[in-house]
């Protein structure tokens, strides 16, 4: 006799409500399954393409399709069935991601009870913006996109592209990319996935990354999809954390792609210490590697390298080579000396006297003529011993005490008003030009002036592998008390505050490419300088009035210019190319 049955009775094991096609990348899809899906789904996101790897009946079509992939681009194959199988038809063309995939059944999904505050996320609104996203990429060491193609893709529902605002600023600080299965090719599963989620390290305020992924769920939920896929590299840390937090789990789905030279890192052997090396010594090796130039880090904490091609072995400490003579390296040490050649160069300086302990006379008349005086230790860098904005007597006392402590020889230059540009010169040839603005905090009306100096301290510390941070001393305290301020005060939102004096990117300073506004009268001061010190890499520094106009005044030249600091241009491109014109790509 047939037990009785309990009202209200529910089965325990859940029933998928959605076919499987892509949770298993071993299933081999039923003809129903397959039933209306586009078959061989390939789609161009601008930085590669997208290659659906479950559409395709024959996987050799897979194959086709990766090999035929552009110079500069990153195509992928997700959702392949029997990826081993796929592989081993060109083992020696291509690998297994070592990335894992989560996914996110939508109606799962949970809101965030409260505002993410700081953060505004909106959908682009013109192509000039898909040109930010661009410089995100690049920032980020992503592989940058063709601004065209995304926006013509983000002109149709297949795409989503969407942008993070900071609302003090109104800077796109983050953006991500969304894909809709369905749309794209008639997904059974109404799946969806995301791309590119990429959050600015030196401006985001927190939380940017989980805004964007969230609004980006929200509109696919909106849809009425099923679930939201996405891949990241098995030791990104920080992001498993943020898609768990939101719910993600792992599915057994994985990326295939091609073994190119943007993918080098993911498919070869790295160097031992490579992991320990400050991103100015980074940026070098990785694109020593994709040249398939040997990299030897013989020092990580110097930054110093040994990089080998056949017979040919170059030592760096960042970027400086062998190539730079130890009397170059001496004339740019001694700015005394680096003044006397410009001179002769014809390359305009600022008016300057030299100070010792005891011996002030040229100075103090020097500061009576002019005003306003910049005092530094005549050799010296990272803006160490500098004190900006003299204007009184007991102020150059004081000054050229502090920079005595540094060097026992002390210059004293004009102050001359304008933006602080350096220009970077590899091989007699302008790479890149920025204006280094110091270190500022905007207010948002909730937090005290400490607390955002150590905020931006914080970002500028992750963004920079540790090189840059904001000092919490005197001399940011008199910053900010001569912008009206005490540390303790709340400024109000949007409010910008000066707390550094000097633009060095070592005490909080940030950067701006402006290569393409240089003028070429400044640019051609630059080579001149570089010609004139007999140094292959240097990095010149310039105030101007304007960065488009012809005006200059030349304050010194820097032996090892930090590169990392100029992206996108192709400064590690040109470095390399200086070391290794053999492996110049043609």
């Amino acid at each position: 006799m047939a037990a009785p049955r309990v009202a209200g009775h529910r089965r325990r094991t859940p029933v998928t409500q959605t076919p499987v096609l892509t949770s298993r990348s071993w299933h081999e899809p039923s003809a129903h399954e397959i039933e209306g899906m586009g078959a061989d789904v390939v789609l161009d996101l601008g930085w590669g393409q997208l290659v659906f790897g479950q559409t395709f009946r024959d996987q050799r079509g897979i194959v086709d399709v990766l090999r035929g992939e552009e110079t500069g681009r990153r195509d992928i194959c997700v959702y392949p069935r029997d990826p081993q199988v796929l592989v081993g038809m060109a083992p020696d063309e291509l690998f297994i991601d070592p990335s894992l995939t989560y996914r996110l059944y939508l109606h799962r999904y949970r809101p965030r009870p409260e505002v993410i505050r700081g953060v505004f996320v909106r959908t682009v609104t013109s192509e000039a913006e898909m040109g930010e996203i661009n410089d995100l990429y690049a920032r980020n060491g992503m592989v940058m996109a063709d601004t065209a193609t995304m926006w013509a893709n983000h002109r149709t529902r297949t795409f989503t592209y969407l942008v993070a605002e900071d609302t003090r600023t109104g800077k796109i600080v983050g953006t991500v990319t969304g894909v809709d299965h369905g749309l794209a090719f008639g997904d059974p599963e109404g799946g969806t996935s995301l791309w590119c989620l990429v959050a600015d390290k030196q401006d985001a305020p927190p939380g940017t990354g989980e805004a964007l992924v969230r609004v980006l769920v929200e509109r696919y939920v909106a849809r009425g999809r099923s679930y939201l896929d996405l891949s990241v590299l098995h030791d990104n840390t920080a992001a498993i954390t943020l898609y768990r937090k939101l719910g993600f789990a792992r599915v057994a789905a994985v990326c295939i792609k091609r073994k190119n030279p943007i993918n080098t890192p993911l498919f070869a052997s790295r160097p031992p210490g490579l992991e320990k090396l400050n991103p100015y010594a980074t940026i070098i090796a990785e694109e020593a590697l994709r040249r398939g130039i040997r990299v030897e880090v013989t020092d990580a904490e110097w930054g110093e390298m040994r990089l080998t091609v056949g017979g040919r072995t170059v030592l760096t400490r960042e970027s400086l080579s062998e190539f730079t003579s130890a009397v170059a390296m001496s004339r740019c040490d001694d700015k005394r000396v680096t003044r006397r050649i410009m001179r002769r160069a014809g390359v305009r300086v600022a008016q300057g006297a030299l100070a010792r302990e005891g011996e002030l006379d040229d100075a103090r008349v020097l500061l009576a003529d002019v005003g306003s005086v910049v005092v530094k230790p005549a050799r010296g860098e990272q803006g160490r011993g500098i004190t900006v904005g003299v204007t009184d007597d007991d102020g150059l006392e004081r000054a050229v005490a502090y920079a005595l402590q540094f060097c026992p020889d002390v210059l004293v230059e004009e102050l001359v008003s304008g933006d602080d540009l350096r220009v970077l010169v590899i091989d007699r040839q302008v790479v890149a030009a920025a204006v280094r603005r110091p270190a500022e905090v905007v207010g948002d009306g909730r937090h005290p002036v400490v607390d955002l100096v150590k905020a931006t301290s914080r970002r500028r510390e992750r963004a920079t592998g540790g090189e840059s941070r904001i000092p919490l001393d005197d001399t940011t305290a008199e910053v900010v008390a001569a912008a009206g301020y005490a540390m303790d005060d709340v400024p109000p939102n949007g409010e910008r505050i000066p707390v550094r004096r000097t633009a060095n990117l070592h005490t909080g300073g940030t950067i701006e490419d402006v290569t393409d506004r240089l003028h070429p009268h400044i640019g051609e001061a630059a080579v001149r300088a570089a010609e004139s010190l007999g140094i292959p890499v240097t990095g010149i520094d310039f105030l101007v009035p304007a960065v488009d106009g012809p005006e200059y005044v030349f304050i010194e030249a820097n032996e090892r210019p930090g590169l990392a600091n100029h992206e996108p241009q192709p400064v590690a491109e040109r470095f390399v190319d200086l070391l290794f014109p053999e492996t110049r790509r043609r």
